[in-house]
């Protein structure tokens, strides 16, 4: 779907007008292409007094390929530094009088970013802080990296990722992993997020741009939309993707199976027999399947009021009921091995709610639900459960929906545009690597930084 607003603002006459009244600027996104830098200029990296990341921190980019700026350089041939992205170790600040460092690092390089840059400011856990002054501050990190993805604009996106204290050898891959996803591309939609990397199994790639070789990847809902897009990433990281969706729509899931070199499964989830049949074909086939990404999903919208049982009924059992019986037989049968990744994908509906989508909204929570209750259950046996909850997205769906109130949703986020399927597929492709297995627990928002819930 074409967003005919964001196109005209790209015009001389569209840029003219947009200055003049003060309307919306839906910036032009950076998104991946393979084979792009990490970043298109230099990433300046400092630190809070007595920080333990930033040195581990500056390898990692090193070893990506990330040029890192002099941080005493603040001039280039006379004019101000640019930077691709500025990352900022905070782990340093031990109470709210030390959260005077962030205005010094940031107030000098508020303007320096590039457009499409990024800032990455890297935390301790509240939770696991010495004192309550300590966790105070950190917990006032938030606040910080929001207000920064709501004021840089140009389509700069701004995160928090909480780095756990007891780190072993998976942290600081998880770590690598995430910043090769936040400094990219492949993060263009989404902005104003926290991120916990805690410890587990992770393992980096042989090759960075096939992160996933040699994975066994299953895609529910692969059809359309944001499943098919999913199955691209997933097929161009090198994963083996089995997609899924209901018979009805055998031939669009046949065209994307095969365009990518996967295979197709045609089953409707909500048939009592669903997760046996689908565990034998995986068992049979693969013998195992190392990412289960929870897309399918349905709406049948109407107010409380007047919708009838039947929309209630169908709703959950699509949208989370069969994620659990599913969940419930993989794990039985042991055919998601330890190191293994699940990714549910919830929505922004499921945080902040949605009119005329109670039954939605309620399923998308109960998404999150299930990632709260099960993902410290899983973590014992070295798996992974994150989600995503998307915002915005440009598809089939969205353009359904009356212009003004569509026209709303657009503008209603930092980047004053629709995310699109891609947007989505790149982030849990990202959580779908195996180096990304420290990372569980998480619910990532692609809504660019929507300005509707938390």
């Amino acid at each position: 779907m074409t967003d005919r607003y964001a196109s005209f603002v790209q015009s001389a006459a569209g840029r003219a007008l947009v200055k003049r009244l003060g309307l919306p600027d839906p910036p032009r996104l950076r998104r991946h292409q393979p084979g792009d830098p990490l970043l298109p200029a230099p990433a300046l990296v400092g630190a809070a007094t007595g920080g333990r990341l930033a040195e581990p921190v500056g390898k990692i980019l090193t070893a990506a390929g990330v040029e890192l700026a002099d941080p005493t350089a603040t001039t280039t041939a006379g004019a101000t530094a640019r930077f691709g992205a500025l990352v900022y170790d905070a782990t340093g600040i031990t109470d709210s009088t030390g959260l005077r460092q962030l205005y010094d690092f940031f107030h000098p390089h508020a303007r320096s970013l590039v457009p499409s840059g990024r800032v990455v400011v890297l935390g301790t856990p509240p939770a696991e802080c010495d004192s309550p002054r300590e966790a105070t501050a950190q917990r006032a990190l938030e606040g910080l990296t929001r207000s920064i993805g709501k004021e840089f604009g140009r389509g700069v996106t701004a995160q928090l990722v909480y780095v756990t204290r007891d780190g072993d050898a998976g942290t600081l891959t998880s770590l690598d992993a995430t910043l090769r996803f936040l400094l990219s591309g492949r993060s263009a939609y989404v902005s104003g997020q926290v991120i916990r990397v805690e410890t587990g199994p992770a393992t980096a790639p042989a090759d960075w741009d096939r992160p996933l070789d040699g994975q066994v990847v299953l895609v529910t809902g692969a059809a359309r939309g944001i499943g098919a897009a999913l199955a691209r990433v997933l097929a161009r990281d090198g994963a083996q993707v089995v997609a899924l969706d209901v018979p009805a729509a055998g031939d669009a899931l046949a065209a994307v199976a095969n365009e990518i070199g996967g295979t197709a499964v045609q089953l409707d989830l909500t048939a009592p027999d669903a997760p046996t049949r689908l565990a034998d074909h995986l068992a049979g086939r693969h013998g195992r399947v190392d990412v289960v990404v929870h897309n399918a999903g349905i709406t049948r919208d109407k107010t409380l009021g007047r919708m009838d049982a039947d929309r209630w009924d169908q709703v959950i059992d699509v949208n989370l009921s069969s994620q659990e019986r599913i969940n419930d037989v993989l794990l039985e049968r042991e055919l998601i091995p330890a190191g293994g990744r699940l990714v549910s994908v919830s929505s922004i509906a499921g945080i902040a709610g949605n009119r005329g989508q109670t039954n939605y909204a309620t399923s998308k929570a109960g998404v999150i639900g299930l990632v709260d209750s099960l993902a410290p259950v899983l973590r014992e046996r070295g798996i992974s459960l994150n989600a995503v909850a998307p915002g915005f997205i440009e598809t089939r769906l969205t353009a359904r929906i009356p212009l003004v109130v569509r026209e709303a949703g657009r503008r209603m986020n930092s980047m004053a545009q629709g995310g699109l399927p891609v947007d989505v597929a790149e982030t849990i492709g990202w959580l779908a690597w195996p180096a990304s297995a420290a990372l569980t627990g998480n619910v990532v928002r692609v809504c660019g930084q929507s300005l509707l819930g938390a």
